[in-house]
């Protein structure tokens, strides 16, 4: 008799696909906002609003940001995340480089 093979479980805060595209969101919101405050056509009360959703947009992304690299951490070594460090500029292209497994 074949065994059934189940799905893999998926992440208890959602999707990353959903928070990527969450972030992307965001960030194209935020670079709009700013390509709009720059231009100076705004009056006061318009730049203070647009100036007030850049900042909640900018800790949105943020917030996804060391979320993202909180999980690098974990992924790196799971018993001991404080431990992980950077990837040093070029580390990577050096010969005999680890490489992760992914």
């Amino acid at each position: 008799m074949p065994k059934s093979r189940s799905k893999p479980a998926e992440p208890a805060s959602g999707t990353s696909d959903d928070a990527v595209a969450r972030f992307e969101q965001s960030l194209n919101e935020l670079e709009q906002l700013v390509t709009a405050m720059e231009a100076g056509e705004m009056n006061l009360d318009e730049s203070l609003r647009a100036f007030e959703r850049g900042v909640a947009l900018y800790r949105s992304c943020q917030s996804a940001l060391d979320q993202a690299e909180t999980r690098v951490q974990v992924l790196l070594d799971p018993e001991d995340p404080d431990t992980a460090r950077a990837l040093d500029p070029g580390e990577a292209d050096r010969p005999g480089a680890s490489r992760a497994p992914f």
